[in-house]
């Protein structure tokens, strides 16, 4: 199963997203989402493989999103900026509504997790 959240705010708002954010000067994109899960979720991560770089280009704003196969070093979830978050399991990544740049990496989530039993211990963030 992997791990989802969504928006509770902006023009995106109720749209679903892998948890994560922008990458701050001087940090590398794995500092930043050790960082950012930090500060949404108050939980800490082990980084276990990197997934893809989306470029996506919303109306307002050019999206560079570096992605990787987390794992939950901990229980602690708490959402600190999320209206909702839930495990969804291989075969119903496609039934929230995702953000453009998101659902770019449902196919590749599904073939990492295909043909194994994934647990939760499986987190994709970005």
């Amino acid at each position: 199963m992997v791990f989802a959240t969504q928006r509770g705010y902006g023009p995106w708002k109720d749209y679903w997203e892998w948890p994560g954010g922008k990458v701050e000067a001087g940090e590398s994109p794995m500092q930043a989402l050790h960082r950012e899960i930090k500060e949404e979720l108050d939980a800490e991560i082990r980084i276990d493989k990197f997934l893809h770089t989306v470029e996506w280009d919303y109306p307002d704003f050019h999206l560079t999103m570096h992605c990787y196969m987390c794992s939950l070093a901990g229980d602690a979830l708490h959402l600190n900026e999320h209206e909702a978050a839930m495990w969804l399991s291989v075969g119903t990544l496609r039934t929230v509504g995702w953000l453009p740049a998101d659902e770019i990496l449902l196919p590749m989530i599904e073939e990492e997790l295909g043909g194994r039993n994934p647990g939760k211990e499986d987190a994709p963030v970005a």
